[in-house]
């Protein structure tokens, strides 16, 4: 077991955690967003502060590593990518969409044949989403889906399947068969990192702090601004 700091900025939420063999010491979430570049930096100064009060030994730091937003990655990476480099310590990238599934697994009791379908909002009826069962073992990968009325019906018809996140809210409408449930506030969170990060650090998983870069799925593309009138 070790002490690892994780961060998680693919939302709105911004969150920053530390955990020690497993356990939660300090937890710091901010749900009024996005305003990571301001928050991020103040609870990660805490966090360390917190560490080195206690005289800790900072094993590894870990982020929520995608999809997402663009910008919520990039300050989440970024800062990550800094204190691993800055400390020698190791970096873990944790799948945001895993991450949404923890509390689930944690807190609800499940039908054995139960998939999970955590779903990020990518504007307009699209979704990231992916599919997992119970042991996180991916059903289907991970894409940008646009929602109607037949969208992941092979699942559906076989399998009571549970949709989270902040992209499941606007599908509701359209998701309307009898084994599509839907689960509310859920968000992935830096505390629900760690049984993910932990294992990642058993099994060595670091990345190159010089090349990893976040999971956007999708391209950025910038808005062109409305022209004054």
């Amino acid at each position: 077991m070790s002490c690892i700091l994780h961060i998680e900025t693919s939302t709105k939420v911004c969150s920053v955690a530390v955990s020690q063999d497993g356990a939660c010491i300090y937890s710091k979430e901010d749900f009024e967003g996005p305003s990571h570049a301001v928050v991020l930096g103040v609870y990660v100064d805490e966090a360390l502060s917190f560490i080195n009060s206690h005289a800790i030994p900072l094993d590894a730091v870990a982020v929520s590593c995608g999809p997402g937003s663009y910008t919520g990655l990039r300050i989440g990476v970024s800062m990550a990518k800094g204190i691993s480099y800055a400390l020698n310590i190791p970096l873990l990238g944790i799948p945001t969409l895993e991450v949404m599934c923890v509390p689930i697994l944690l807190h609800k009791e499940l039908p054995d044949d139960a998939l999970l379908c955590p779903m990020i909002d990518a504007r307009r009826m699209e979704v990231y989403a992916t599919i997992y069962d119970r042991a996180l073992r991916v059903q289907r990968p991970i894409s940008a889906d646009i929602i109607d009325e037949h969208s992941y019906a092979e699942f559906l018809e076989r399998h009571p399947v549970y949709f989270f996140g902040n992209g499941a809210t606007k599908c509701q409408e359209k998701l309307t068969h009898p084994n599509a449930h839907f689960i509310d506030n859920i968000h992935p969170l830096a505390k629900w990192m760690f049984p993910l990060a932990e294992k990642a650090m058993a099994r060595e998983e670091f990345k190159d702090v010089a090349y990893f870069e976040p999971f956007y799925l999708k391209e950025f593309v910038a808005s062109k601004p409305k022209k004054l009138l």
